[in-house]
């Protein structure tokens, strides 16, 4: 991946390189295994036509990591009642499948690139409430941070001149990213995001970078469609794989 940065990172903190990007990363080791959820979830196979599985529960660092390991991922359904999706079929970003056209290689050299150095105002940026179709209230803010408090949460950031432009954020377990959400300030911020992510993760071997719904932007990255059982075939493989080192 090609990129710049001012070559400088912060005292103390631990950095990496992808490709010929370096990246700022504050990961804090090893996550933190919360206690289990009061919930059990039913088989996913009982979606309804939405991908919808169940509704309500709660946003503890155990169920939604529960529900992450069962292939399902938390919504609320017209910004009211909680839902937990699985669609099918599921979009994914396949390992060697990203498209980086020629023009966003020339913008890969505008930004800086960190890795959890602002993760509250990633989730922020993604929960604007000006953005259409917006679902990322404070309790999502507040439950995801409290993943990221335990390790399992992650953004990646770009930056460009001191200012946070762009990122997006996920959920790490094993060799499972599942991504939730991404936004950009300046032109092409989240797919430098992206780019940066897919390159630490296939550095490290991880083997399912989930993107829930296929839109036509993310398909112009890359992104395609699975099966559900497929998508649980390969999310079974993935959690027995080893987190990325970027993420611990």
């Amino acid at each position: 991946m090609l990129g710049r940065t001012d070559g400088t990172l912060p005292a103390g903190r631990p950095g990496l390189r992808v490709g010929r990007v370096p990246v700022a990363c504050e990961t804090g080791g090893v996550p933190t295994e919360p206690p289990e959820s009061a919930w059990l979830f039913p088989p996913v196979d009982e979606a309804d036509e939405y991908g919808v599985v169940a509704f309500g529960a709660d946003l503890e660092p155990g169920t939604l990591l529960a529900a992450y390991r069962q292939g399902l991922f938390p919504m609320h359904v017209q910004r009211r009642r909680l839902g937990w999706w699985s669609p099918d079929p599921r979009a994914v970003l396949p390992r060697g499948g990203l498209r980086v056209s020629r023009s966003l290689r020339r913008s890969l050299r505008r930004f800086e690139v960190r890795v959890d150095t602002a993760f509250t105002e990633v989730m922020q940026g993604c929960g604007d409430p000006r953005r259409a179709q917006g679902w990322i209230n404070r309790d999502i803010v507040a439950a995801y941070r409290r993943l990221f408090d335990l390790g399992w949460a992650h953004s990646v950031e770009t930056w460009l001149d001191g200012e946070l432009v762009g990122g997006l954020y996920g959920v790490a377990v094993g060799g499972l990213f599942a991504g939730e959400s991404m936004f950009h300030r300046v032109d092409d911020a989240s797919k430098v995001a992206l780019v940066a992510l897919v390159e630490l993760l296939d550095d490290h071997d991880a083997t399912l970078l989930d993107c829930q719904w296929r839109t036509e932007h993310l398909a112009s990255l890359g992104v395609v469609e699975i099966p559900r059982p497929e998508y649980l075939r390969r999310l079974g493989l993935a959690l027995q794989r080893p987190l990325p080192a970027a993420f611990r």
